[in-house]
């Protein structure tokens, strides 16, 4: 029934709003519902449906650990839906195994200039030229801190997404992402680099491996400077490297012992117009991405796989290919609150 009501809402009326306003809206009526108690709980109850994990029966049950956290399912939220950490309980709550917040920065930044959200309703995708706008590491430490301080709060995957600053050379990159690992690991699970969004000038260039192993290396000090625990740091890759660049990414990845990688970021290989796109249009491109990867990471390292997946179908095509976990974005927009939890408890079936 509520995806039925979300469903004709999002065809009749959320469709003919302004994105960015929507996504605001939304997000900040989750986050209030997330704050407080009974509404968590009844989101939880009627919607999410996700138990926390036995960890003893991990292995059994077909669930993947990043790090000392056992992921209560297989699908989590992608990056730059929730960009500043303030929504994390009510995302829980919906269904999410895991969440990734951000992307953020060392500094606050506002983006680039609006518009810069786009719905593709004819391909069930999104474009967006967004800028890594958020409120800097200091604020989304402060958020997550605040997190950590709840037992409900505690029991939330968290990993933070890190990126530089738009002013930022590509001789201090390295620094930005430092500074935020350092920042963010005291209250994150994992801390993903993201050198693949194609809205910030120039940051596609940082995966190169000249310039992504001191990127990679400096995250890593990071994370050490900021915990004692080994921190599990992921690298997020784009969908339009050469097949070789992304095979010279994951035996970097292999030489650093990163915990894995997620693969993959928005396209811009398409004919929308500026900015990246995700969705249906990426699936293609996303699944060969994923399989490629999966042939050459290490078998205890992560995959996450992210790109097109709007339904069970999907989501067993990527695992098929060879992802551990699934990121979800766009089909979250499209399909409404009830849909992560719906999948979650879908793809549970398989290892019941």
């Amino acid at each position: 029934m509520i995806r039925a009501a979300y469903s004709w809402l999002f065809r009749n009326l959320i469709r003919y709003s302004d994105p960015e306003m929507a996504h605001r809206v939304g997000l900040g009526l989750i986050a209030a519902a997330g704050r407080c108690s009974p509404s968590r709980a009844l989101m939880r109850a009627t919607i999410g449906h996700l138990n926390p994990p036995d960890p003893a029966r991990a292995a059994h049950a077909g669930l993947v650990r990043i790090g000392e956290r056992v992921v209560p399912g297989r699908v989590g939220l992608a990056a730059g839906m929730d960009k500043n950490a303030q929504a994390i309980l009510g995302l829980s709550a919906l269904g999410f195994a895991f969440l990734e917040v951000g992307t953020i920065t060392p500094k606050a930044q506002p983006g680039n200039d609006a518009p810069r959200l786009w719905r593709l309703m004819e391909s069930n995708g999104l474009r967006n030229r967004m800028g890594f706008n958020n409120a800097g590491a200091q604020a989304a430490a402060d958020h997550l801190k605040k997190l950590r301080s709840s037992k409900a709060g505690r029991a939330a995957i968290v990993g933070a997404n890190i990126g530089k600053n738009k002013v930022t050379s590509e001789q201090d990159a390295p620094k930005d992402y430092e500074y935020c690992a350092r920042s963010l690991a005291p209250w994150a699970d994992f801390v993903v680099v993201n050198v693949s969004s194609p809205n910030t000038p120039g940051l596609r260039k940082l995966q190169s491996l000249d310039h992504l192993r001191p990127i990679l290396e400096a995250a890593r000090r990071g994370c050490e400077a900021g915990v004692e625990r080994r921190m599990p740091l992921f690298v997020k890759i784009a969908p339009d490297l050469s097949d070789e660049e992304i095979c010279q990414i994951v035996e970097l990845a292999k030489e650093l012992d990163l915990a894995g990688v997620v693969a993959t970021n928005t396209t811009i290989n398409h004919e929308f117009g500026e900015g990246g796109v995700s969705g249906a249009p990426l699936r293609e491109r996303a699944l060969e991405v994923v399989s490629l990867v999966a042939s050459h990471l290490r078998d205890d390292q992560i995959l996450i796989g992210t790109g097109g997946v709007f339904g069970e179908s999907d989501a067993r095509a990527m695992l098929a290919a060879g992802a551990d976990l699934v990121e979800v974005f766009t089909a979250f927009v499209f399909e409404g609150p009830s849909w992560p939890g719906e999948m979650n408890r879908a793809l549970s079936k398989a290892h019941a």
